[in-house]
């Protein structure tokens, strides 16, 4: 079994290339667009000084995730889409938090058309391409620059489904008529047993739309697909800390793919529910290029909820 995490790497313009087994990648297969439903679900664009990108001589590599505004300047995701972040084009001095170097866009198409294509870098301007997009991403009134990052402090990037969970502290406030909320704890247990069959979750993010092997369709457009919750065991058979959701089929609409890590799954089994905006996941791992197989880490635990709650303080002296 091969586990990729769910962050795509950023090729070109809004072009992007899947990453290979055990590193980041997922977004919505099939499903719909999102139109305008979910406006507090939005992308981020960062960048990770220490990471490869094969075109280029020197180290530092950009990515994408999604991530859910729960309030007008703090946006929960996957702690693989907030862990070694850069601070101004530097590696952290501890990758777990301080990075600075991400954007956030709330657009159900984020303008990526104000960034020079990577190729006019290549192979040895990977410093000025840092400098020339960060510029662009800092005067561009769609995009919000993040204050601070924040990783689960258990978070281990080589175990990275065990504590999939970042926090990302915007710079300016995003002021929307509503935000997506934090469940209770042990919120997802409620659909346990025979209960499982009548929950109805809907997942959102930004990424391809199909993916194999050697290709990948669509991407960097807000889509949603409804699912159900088909085990409490994600990968290696980890019960309460990855849960695995349908992908098709049974009155569901689709799955996640690359692009779209980090992204919420909500709760929508009854209107009543679903106007609530509770999250109980984020999207975390795929198990294939196929996109047929995928999971998402619970929040609702509580060494979660403690640390989304308050996440600066979160890691002692």
């Amino acid at each position: 079994m091969s586990i990729s995490l769910g962050r795509v790497a950023v090729t070109s313009l809004a072009t992007v290339a899947l990453l290979a087994p055990a590193l980041p990648a997922q977004a919505i297969i099939g499903g719909a667009p999102d139109d305008g439903e979910h406006p507090f679900v939005g992308q981020l664009l960062f960048h990770v000084p220490a990471a490869a990108d094969s075109r280029f001589d020197d180290p530092g590599a950009w990515f994408t995730c999604t991530g859910t505004l729960i309030d007008a300047d703090t946006v929960v995701t996957a702690g693989h889409c907030t862990y070694a972040v850069g601070v101004e084009g530097v590696a952290p001095a501890d990758p777990l938090l301080g990075g600075t170097d991400v954007w956030f866009s709330v657009e159900e198409e984020p303008d990526f058309s104000i960034l020079d294509p990577s190729s006019t870098y290549v192979p040895d301007r990977n410093e000025e391409r840092y400098d020339d997009w960060s510029a662009a991403l800092d005067a561009s009134p769609t995009w919000h620059e993040t204050a601070s990052t924040f990783t689960h402090p258990e978070y281990v990037d080589a175990a990275f489904l065990l504590h999939d969970l970042g926090v990302l502290e915007l710079s300016e406030p995003v002021v929307l008529p509503e935000y997506g909320s934090l469940p209770e704890e042990d919120y997802l247990d409620r659909y346990a047993g025979k209960e499982r069959q009548r929950g109805l979750f809907e997942s959102v993010g930004y990424g391809l739309e199909d993916s194999g092997p050697k290709f990948g369709l669509g991407g960097d457009t807000r889509r949603k697909a409804d699912r159900r919750l088909v085990s409490f065991k994600g990968a290696y058979g980890y019960r309460d800390i990855a849960v695995m959701f349908s992908h098709r089929g049974s009155g569901t609409t689709g799955g996640t793919c690359f692009g779209d890590s980090g992204g919420p799954t909500f709760d929508i089994t009854t209107s009543r529910i679903a106007e609530k905006n509770v999250i109980v996941a984020v999207t975390s791992f795929g198990l294939n290029y196929n996109c047929n197989a995928s999971g998402s880490y619970r929040i609702d635990q509580p060494d979660d909820l403690a640390f989304l709650e308050d996440p600066a303080g979160a890691y002692g002296s």
